[in-house]
């Protein structure tokens, strides 16, 4: 083993590839619906491997870290700032218990158990599964007015708390919100979810499919005892899921309108999500037959991506933005236009009437190019569809953010600093604000935000458990299994209270109430396991709004659990 070491040593680069390298393989093993991940599956990696004493220049993993908190503001913007409203400030109420029990649990643990500010925050970081306070309070950490050899010290035992108590914390949720918390409530989660899927307007059957490949599909039927019905006979059936996009008659394309009635050996072309599709020409399969041969049809279909900003946000609902009847709502879209696609932080909803649309949203549009071109201004801005990053917007933004992190405020007293990454973190935000309120200009794509987000973490981790491999093991032997049961603790506590208070007191939806539950500790997995239990996708409602607002507060607690820590422990 002394070769190895040598070489890690002589080339630490290569000590930190093969932690990411085996953390990520690490992270992707599951253990029924457990799921270390890769971050965490890295910093394992990087604690034995950091036994050989191999590190890295501390400008490295700054680096890093400043490149992920701001990729972390910025794709979080837009859902953050859209759900500072009514609604979004309610179910909000949720990260709000989540951040103070946190708070007085930690304080509390610090102070009956003589932790020291490192293990405290490190102790929240992993309890509340929230990496990016490793970071943020690590940076707090380095502006202490200590010694050296104490400021390493402390930063290791965050990245080693944060190991233990991360693998607790993340079962314990995951288990809880998916099984334990139905039980209190005493309910059939897959039933109360199948009720509120229906009451959105979804069907039965809908709730259980899985898109087929490609999701958007063309028909052509010849129209036999449908002779003499109106065009909007087929596009109500199709409920907002399809539209006919062409009419033959006689081998040549005719105009058309939703009153425009069919004649016998009329060829229509009927487009439209596949389910959708396949489900109206079955139920109306006495209409016409289906024709092999639709060459006679030259109709070209575009997509568009477009932000809804309408003022009619939060109270729009995906039926209402077809009829688009009421005052103060959007025009109506074309008949032509289809919604394909909405996602909302991330992640894609389903495509339910009654799903109300929120500022921010993004929406896939499926039609004719000038049908389209008529359905942008009506509802948002176009996207622009660019490969190409702008590096511009990205590095002023971290050096604003730097900037605003080199100032502390005293609250009580008590010095208080964003420190680089919170101010990283808050620069990301507005940018990511003012991206989402100009999507037509020049941006950061989305994929590049996740690679960004996901080397920049990673490399950060794997540096810092480099770092503090050699002095892990003093920190477990001194707590023992204290740290793994207060992650536990620190992980149910703030969860069973925001059960009680969105149940019975904000009169949540439960399927609802456990996504959001699992948003406010960032935790996907939790999510994909109430899911899983639910049967469709309706913990989303819940989820994308606490995991926007808790993915900006608990980085901000990195610095401040460290500046109470330090004064808990000095009193």
């Amino acid at each position: 083993m002394s070769w190895i070491g040598e070489l890690l040593r002589a080339h630490p680069e290569i000590a930190l590839f093969l932690a990411l390298s085996i953390g990520y393989a690490v992270g992707q093993i599951k253990f029924g619906p457990i799921q270390l991940g890769g971050i965490c599956g890295t910093l394992i990696a990087a604690l034995f491997i950091g036994q050989l004493g191999v590190t890295l220049p501390s400008s490295v993993k700054n680096v890093f870290f400043m490149l992920f908190i701001f990729a972390l503001g910025y794709a979080g913007g837009p859902q953050f700032f859209a759900n500072l409203n009514a609604k979004g400030l309610r179910i909000g109420l949720l990260c709000l218990i989540e951040v103070v029990v946190v708070l007085a649990l930690v304080l509390a643990a610090t102070r009956f158990m003589g932790l020291d500010q490192g293990t405290a925050a490190g102790l929240m970081a992993g309890a509340a599964t929230e990496s990016a306070v490793v970071g943020t309070a690590t940076d707090a950490i380095s502006k202490l007015a200590l010694p050296p050899d104490q400021i390493k010290q402390l930063q290791a035992n965050v990245v080693t708390a944060y190991s233990i108590t991360y693998i607790f914390g993340l079962i314990t949720i995951v288990v809880v919100t998916s099984q334990v918390f139905p039980l209190i409530l005493r309910i059939n989660l897959r039933e109360e979810a199948d009720k509120l899927w229906k009451a959105m307007g979804g069907s039965a059957d809908d709730e259980s499919a899985t898109p087929a490949v490609p999701e958007m599909v063309g028909r052509v039927y010849t129209i036999t005892a449908g002779a003499g019905l109106p065009v909007r006979n087929v596009t109500a059936h199709l409920r907002f899921n399809g539209s006919v996009q062409g009419l033959m008659r006689h081998g040549q394309p005719i105009a058309f309108s939703p009153g425009t009635p069919l004649e016998a050996d009329d060829h229509l072309l009927v487009v439209g999500h596949r389910k959708a599709v396949l489900e109206w020409a079955h139920a109306n399969a006495d209409l016409g037959h289906e024709m092999e041969d639709a060459s006679e049809f030259d109709v070209v279909l575009d997509t568009a991506d477009v932000v809804f900003n309408h003022p009619a946000a939060g109270t729009m609902t995906l039926r209402g933005l077809h009829l688009g009847s009421a005052p103060g709502v959007p025009a109506p879209l074309p008949e032509g236009v289809l919604v394909a696609d909405i996602e909302r932080g991330g992640q894609r909803l389903p495509l339910l009437p009654e799903l109300k649309l929120e500022r921010g949203d993004r929406l896939k549009l499926y039609g004719r190019a000038e049908d389209i071109a008529m359905a942008l201004p009506r509802i948002g801005e176009s996207v622009m569809k660019s490969t190409r990053s702008n590096i511009a917007l990205a590095s002023a933004g971290i050096v604003l953010g730097v900037w605003i992190g080199l100032y502390s405020v005293k609250l009580g007293g008590i010095p208080f600093s964003l420190g680089t990454g919170g101010g990283a973190l808050l620069s990301g935000l507005v940018f990511g604000w003012y991206q989402a309120k100009h999507p037509s200009r020049l941006s950061v794509p989305h994929d590049a935000l996740n690679l960004l987000k996901d080397l920049g973490l990673s490399t950060f981790i794997a540096c810092v458990g480099l770092a503090s491999g050699p002095s892990a093991m003093e920190l477990i032997m001194k707590y023992g299994i204290s740290l793994p049961l207060m992650g536990v603790a620190i992980a149910v506590i703030p969860a069973t209270v925001s059960l009680f208070v969105g149940r019975y007191l904000l009169k949540f939806e439960a399927p609802v109430l456990l996504g959001a539950i699992a948003g406010q500790q960032c935790s996907t997995p939790a999510l994909s396991a109430i899911q899983a239990v639910a049967g469709n996708t309706t913990p989303l409602l819940g989820y994308t709004i606490t995991y926007a607002i808790s993915n900006v507060v608990l980085p901000l607690m990195g610095p401040l659990i460290v500046a109470l820590a330090g004064l808990v422990r000095a009193h």
